[in-house]
């Protein structure tokens, strides 16, 4: 399957759907209504939520707020580990766009993956009702390993549109990344400035401060030129800007070498969890 169609601003799904590459993410955003506000109003078209983060209701204020028309936003949520399932699915779907106060989201996630094969089926194939009758535009999954995906690409039916994974300069995943691409699945980085862990790093500010740059910039820059999309987040309205300021300036190839000295290639630069033991602890 050939790579994802991309500019340096969107990026089209497997199925034709054109998704923002920097959006805005809302994980343990404080005042959600707020920052969300910020980000509209510094440019950002895609903003990322989920049930669990339990602050859809303050994304859907800040786009009703907002008056920027619908069709302009791209709007990602996920089904949190307690609503897997057909039926738990579904109506989960349809809490979350109550409190989004939308009829439709552009990108419905399955958050964690599953170890059990029979949830995972009925999960998947509630994820392709939502696509079908409208109540999404693409569907996708979040820190979904390998084995994770190739069982759902083994039921033969829809392919992942995005695979949300912890990707950062001290966790790059090579190969998973290498396997979307194989089947045309975009890869989608949450916590892209490794919770701020990194940007104290001398490779990196070393770049910063010769293109005059923040720290961050550098980082979210290296996403986009590898070609991810990237939801960073924050709290103040200056950095939430100054992470969106990133689309008129380049990093060279010795820069992006650079950069990914920092991968921990043993997978010790995890900050989340492991998917999989999660996946255990909650088949």
């Amino acid at each position: 399957m050939s790579s994802a169609v991309m500019s340096d601003d969107v990026v089209q799904l497997n199925n034709g759907v054109a998704m923002p590459r920097l959006g805005f993410g809302v994980s343990e955003v404080h005042d959600t209504e707020a920052a969300v506000g910020a980000a509209l109003r510094a440019g950002y078209r895609s903003i990322d939520t989920a049930e669990v983060y339990g602050n859809e209701d303050g994304v859907g204020a800040a786009i009703a707020a907002s008056g920027i028309p619908r069709e302009d936003l791209f709007v990602t949520t996920k089904v949190w580990n307690d609503d897997r399932g057909r039926d738990r699915a579904l109506r989960a779907a349809e809490r979350s766009l109550d409190r989004l106060g939308l009829d439709h989201v552009d990108l419905y996630l399955v958050h964690w993956p599953t170890r059990t094969r029979e949830r995972c089926e009925q999960t998947w194939d509630a994820m392709e009702t939502l696509l079908a009758d409208g109540r999404t535009r693409a569907i996708g999954v979040s820190n979904f390993r390998l084995s994770h995906l190739e069982r759902v690409l083994g039921l033969g039916g829809t392919v992942p549109a995005v695979n949300q994974i912890e990707l950062h300069p001290g966790l790059e995943q090579r190969e998973l990344r290498a396997a979307h691409a194989a089947h045309g699945i975009v890869t989608e980085a949450w916590s892209p400035l490794g919770r701020g862990t990194l940007l104290d790093e001398p490779v990196i500010t070393r770049i910063a401060s010769r293109l005059g740059r923040s720290p961050a910039q550098v980082v979210l820059r290296w996403h986009l030129q590898q070609g991810t999309v990237v939801i960073p987040k924050s709290n103040t309205p200056q950095r939430i800007a100054e992470n969106r300021a990133v689309h008129d300036f380049a990093l060279t190839d010795r820069d992006m070498l650079a950069v990914s000295t920092l991968d921990d290639a043993d997978g010790s630069g995890r900050i989340g969890p492991v998917p999989d033991d999660l996946a255990l602890a909650q088949r």
